[in-house]
């Protein structure tokens, strides 16, 4: 299997382990819109890398039963790590390190989870459980003629969101996402995350400024799980401003990575 591509970032004298980022959905590792691309000063001070997930950005496509598959992410993360590193993810990406971190703690030297896809985590919340229920009607009945234009208008749009420009690698994530692996149904081994010995972080937004049907559809199940998640494997729980946490408040996931690392060290 072909190795997937990761952007790297550093100046000389970078700070060593490296932080690996790993993105969600529609985007890339780079993608200043719904990626990692607002963390491109944290090179300043320590190496990064900013992974693309199969099917995303400039790295190959997967072949099988899924366009995108957070188990085969969890693999590429690891083959990342290297000796060690630092790990965050976001949404989808957030299941990768999360799967990652479970199955090679011995590589992690701190985490961080930025509104994780993970909610069957917190299954018994109910606005978790009637999530999980829509999510897998709605997964189950995509029309065999949705184009991937179709597809990235219909995941913005009824929620009040803005559809992004319909770019071939915008387009080329979106027709990916019609064939992923649903992250939200990830069974997840959280004893390794628990017990492991590096500082954790679980970062959520408050939704204020969402809209309405955004915010109630994904805000509230999201910031639910992250609750409970923070509580399982003894992380703190960060809230911040918004409903995109590392593009909307850069400055102060930025700083947060910043503690955690030094945390860590």
């Amino acid at each position: 299997m072909a190795a997937v591509n990761a952007t790297v970032l550093a100046v000389p004298g970078a700070a060593e382990p490296p932080a690996v980022f790993v993105h969600g959905v529609l985007s890339w590792g780079t993608d200043d819109r719904y990626g990692f691309g607002h963390q491109r000063p944290l090179a300043a001070h320590r190496r990064l890398i900013l992974m693309d997930r199969r099917g995303h950005g400039d790295s190959p496509d997967l072949e099988g039963p899924y366009r995108t598959d957070y188990a085969v992410d969890a693999e590429d993360v690891i083959a990342l790590l290297g000796d060690g590193a630092h790990l965050v993810g976001h949404s989808y990406g957030g299941v990768a390190a999360m799967l990652a971190a479970s199955a090679r703690p011995d590589l992690v030297r701190s985490l961080c989870l930025i509104q994780p896809g993970a909610l069957r985590v917190a299954e018994d919340e109910p606005v978790v459980r009637d999530m999980l229920t829509r999510a897998r009607s709605s997964t189950a009945s995509l029309p065999a003629d949705l184009t991937a234009a179709d597809y990235l208008r219909l995941s913005t749009e009824p929620l009040g969101m803005p559809t992004p420009p319909a770019t071939p690698q915008r387009l080329r994530v979106a027709w990916t996402s019609m064939g992923e692996r649903p992250c939200w149904d990830a069974e997840i081994e959280l004893d390794p995350l628990a017990a492991a010995s590096w500082p954790a972080s679980v970062i959520v937004g408050d939704w204020a400024g969402a809209p309405a049907e955004y915010r109630r559809l994904a805000g509230e199940p999201l910031t639910a799980a992250a609750r409970v998640l923070a509580e399982r494997i003894g992380a703190e729980l960060l809230t911040v401003p918004g409903f995109y946490p590392q593009t909307q408040q850069p400055d102060a996931i930025n700083d947060a990575l910043t503690t955690l690392w030094v945390m860590a060290s």
